[in-house]
């Protein structure tokens, strides 16, 4: 079995921040990448940042130069540090892991319950 889940969310006012944590545990061989991704009411899911095993990082460019996603390996944990939030950025926030649970099985995606994120004033 393998468990994903977030914590962080919460609400906070136009410009403030908020970081969001994920954690991946139980039976993990290896874990090939972890991302956040969102999902605001009437939308589909988008994926906002994402992180390799190597560190090499992606972002949605309505992020780029707000959000930064981090990762500890030894702790199977990302993080995301979302700072100038702004009311679109409201949605439920999911966390994903690529991974696989031994040396013979194919990759597959984990996903946490989400976190829900309100920016307001």
């Amino acid at each position: 079995q393998v468990q994903v889940v977030e914590s962080g969310g919460g609400s906070v006012q136009p410009g403030g921040s908020l970081r969001l944590s994920c954690a991946a545990s139980g039976s993990i061989f290896s874990i090939y990448a972890m991302g956040w991704y969102r999902q605001a009411p009437g939308k589909q899911r988008e994926l906002v940042a994402v992180v390799t095993s190597g560190g090499s990082t992606n972002y949605v460019d309505s992020v780029k130069d707000r959000f930064t996603i981090s990762r500890d390996n030894a702790k199977n944990t990302v993080y995301l540090q979302m700072n100038s939030l702004k009311p679109e950025d409201t949605a439920v926030y999911y966390c994903n892991a690529q991974l696989s649970r031994n040396w013979y099985e194919n990759r597959m995606d984990y996903w946490g319950q989400g976190t829900q994120v309100t920016v307001s004033s």
